[in-house]
């Protein structure tokens, strides 16, 4: 996060956002499940497997395919297009949450949550830099840990506002998910279009900031 300007920055917390808002959307649609957060899913696949909870390790391992498949798109669409433009994988995940959003709209619940969790599995590619991923935008444990690096780092003499992005990327996850949890109770799974709307505006605003890059 060090080595990005104040516009990455800004995207990074947009899309950890976004992250945030399609989670709590799926995680109240799944009743307890995540299309974001695969550590969550690891441990109700282990809780699954000791209480012999076979629809519950069906559904994780569901899951987890479709959020791995979902990153090897998105690894293979900036290695395509060029890692230092954002919009191509901004624009597969858009598609991929208006497909998720339109299937389950039509009552193929199954089909559309896959779709879902691969976009949010193409999300991370956004900030790939040399096949690996800079910015983690669907999980926050490791900018957490960040956070609380460089606050030790402030308090030795280190700059002193390092940590203040990871914070706001956790920020950004947190209010996201606060708001997917506010929209889905009011208008049901098609919550997922103002999560389409801003992708796509996302993806419009990159493609302009980064055409040249």
């Amino acid at each position: 996060m060090k080595s990005y300007g104040r516009g990455e920055v800004m995207l990074a917390v947009t899309l950890s956002g976004v992250a945030g808002y399609v989670d709590a959307i799926g995680f109240l649609k799944l009743g307890g499940f995540f299309v974001s957060f695969m550590s969550g899913n690891s441990t109700r696949l282990g809780v699954g497997l000791a209480t012999a909870h076979w629809a519950a390790v069906a559904t994780v391992l569901t899951l987890v395919a479709s959020f791995v498949a979902g990153v090897v798109l998105g690894a293979l669409t900036a290695r395509a297009f060029g890692e230092n433009r954002r919009s191509p994988v901004l624009v597969l995940e858009g598609i991929l949450l208006a497909s998720g959003a339109t299937l389950l709209g039509f009552g193929y619940d199954t089909a559309g949550v896959t779709a879902v969790a691969m976009a949010m599995g193409a999300e991370n590619a956004v900030f790939q830099k040399n096949g690996d991923v800079a910015v983690g935008l669907t999980y926050m444990t490791g900018a957490l840990v960040k956070a609380g690096q460089r606050i030790a780092g402030a308090l030795v003499g280190g700059e002193p506002s390092d940590w203040l992005r990871y914070v706001l990327l956790w920020t950004g996850l947190a209010a996201g998910g606060a708001l997917g949890a506010l929209t889905y109770v009011t208008v049901g799974a098609a919550a997922l279009w103002v999560a389409v709307s801003v992708v796509t505006g996302a993806a419009l605003w990159a493609e302009r900031r980064w055409r040249s890059v």
